[in-house]
């Protein structure tokens, strides 16, 4: 198991945050074009699951 804190250069440093490194993982270009797609489709399942989509059915 990794250590908890890194040292470097006489003082402790401690590890990025779990939240911190999450953000910083969607964020990244990346991951750009899977977290569109996660999106789009929790989009698209949002709005079929809504009232909304009554507007697709035909006359």
């Amino acid at each position: 198991m990794p250590p908890k804190q890194m040292t470097g250069k006489g003082r402790t440093v401690a590890e990025p945050s779990f939240a911190s490194s999450a953000i910083q993982a969607f964020a990244s270009s990346e991951n750009r074009s899977v977290v569109s797609a996660v999106g789009l489709f929790a989009i698209g399942v949002t709005f079929l699951h809504s009232s909304w989509a009554e507007i697709l059915l035909p006359a």
